[in-house]
């Protein structure tokens, strides 16, 4: 019998302490317990910051070292006790119990204690978490760009589940009937409280996939590639060679993983394009040796993927500023290296899905200081969809916030630019 909050703890203590995304740890979860785990772990994931400092105020001293499961399974028990609707017998039984079994018995015995205070004043302690900034310090400095407000802003994003968004082949306003969804204004669907998106009308049918608003903008940004040469870059799991392919373009997909690269195989089977030639291969390395030129470039560059918390709340606890600075100087090579496989009046779209401006408007700037060979072409907003919230910045680059959009629940953040290599 599978203990899933044993799981969870385990699962959000590798995710903490090694770095690592949730995605990579979902197969240690059996198909029965992962609709629960799932929610416990997005859950202990966003309000972290302030389950620690609730958890911190019952403690007279800290857990050792040594049994810091015990840690974890206090956390995850908080997050249950004050944001989910589990019985509060079953929270604190089952995980005094496992406290007991697995780490220490005078463990189980505080953990006993601690768990019936929080039962007894979780109205007052989620009015208190409310007031705790769920971002912490490392992720701040990642932020360093923005203003208060607008961190302010970041930060409430943090806690709000988002929908589901879907990029159609064609004919929006028929799938957005069938699905019960909303068209946002770059012709997205969202769904809200989506069921698994395998059981949604005509999944195996490959008519749609899903794909964040945000997400979709970097391929519309591109304008007509009907018929022209494209070479995407760094593209699993493919959202946007899908819709590179859907609108006519002839496409090269390259992935540095070739695993990542079958998978992207795989989704351009079910949605029914044939016609991609894929490559694993480093991006940079290609560049530096093909002797093909393209009439289009997607570089959706490799990132710090910090604009993706909503998704991915665990990038705001292990990613930081040298993570952003690594990521900067490898977006550096890539930008450069696209001149040799791009025609003279080509389009080069940088993308990333970071919320960084080092890997963004700052890269841009430089990028463009350096290389006379390309000027940005701005991005206009027929193109990418009107939008009440002001997207285009004032040279012509698209820049994404979490809170965008947040009557609709907001999007991913991404930063967008088009260039022409005009020598």
């Amino acid at each position: 019998m599978t203990n899933p909050r044993l799981t969870c703890a385990k699962i959000v203590q590798k995710i903490i302490e090694e770095k690592v995304f949730f995605g990579d740890l979902k197969s240690q979860i059996s198909e029965k317990d992962l609709p629960f785990c799932n929610m416990l772990i997005l859950t202990v994931l966003r309000h972290l910051m302030a389950l620690k400092t609730i958890l911190n105020s019952f403690l007279s001293k800290k857990i050792p070292h040594k049994h810091r499961l015990a840690e974890y399974l206090l956390l995850s028990a908080v997050a249950e006790l004050l944001y989910m609707q589990t019985a509060e017998y079953a929270v604190i039984n089952e995980t005094v119990k496992t406290i007991r079994n697995t780490c220490d018995k005078f463990l189980g015995g505080m953990a006993n204690a601690v768990l019936h205070k929080v039962s007894i004043q979780k109205i007052a302690l989620r009015q208190k978490a409310e007031k705790i900034l769920p971002l912490p310090d490392s992720f701040m400095d990642i932020l360093q760009d923005y203003t208060p407000q607008q961190i302010s802003k970041i930060a409430q994003s943090v806690l709000q589940i988002p929908p589901l968004d879907i990029t159609v082949k064609d004919n929006p306003q028929m799938w957005a009937q069938k699905m019960n969804a909303e068209i946002l204004p770059n012709g997205s669907l969202r769904l809200y409280n989506a069921p698994k998106v395998h059981t949604l009308p005509e999944y195996n049918a490959g008519k749609w996939w899903v794909q964040d608003v945000a997400a979709s903008l970097p391929v519309k940004a591109m304008g007509d590639v009907y018929g022209k040469k494209v070479l995407d870059l760094c593209a699993a799991p493919g959202g946007k060679t899908a819709q590179l392919l859907a609108n006519g373009a002839i496409v090269t997909a390259l992935d540095i993983s070739a695993v990542r690269l079958s998978k992207l195989q795989q989704n351009m089977a079910r949605l029914g394009f044939s016609d991609v030639q894929t490559i694993a291969i480093d991006a940079l390395e290609y560049l530096q040796k093909t002797n093909q030129e393209y009439d289009a470039i997607l570089l959706d560059a490799p990132c710090s993927a910090t604009g993706t918390f909503r998704r991915h709340p665990e990038v705001l606890h292990i990613k930081n500023q040298t993570d952003v600075a690594e990521q900067a100087k490898l977006q550096k090579n890539l930008l450069s290296a696209c001149e040799k496989a791009l025609k003279i009046g080509g389009i080069l779209i940088y993308a990333v899905c970071s919320i960084s401006q080092t890997e963004g408007e700052h890269q841009i700037a430089q990028f463009i200081r350096e290389n006379p060979h390309f000027k940005i072409v701005p991005i206009t907003p027929d193109t990418i969809g009107l939008w009440q919230d002001a997207l285009i910045l004032s040279d012509g680059t698209v820049r994404t916030l979490p809170y965008y959009a947040n009557t609709q629940k907001g999007m991913d953040s991404f930063f967008i630019c088009k260039m022409q290599r005009i020598i």
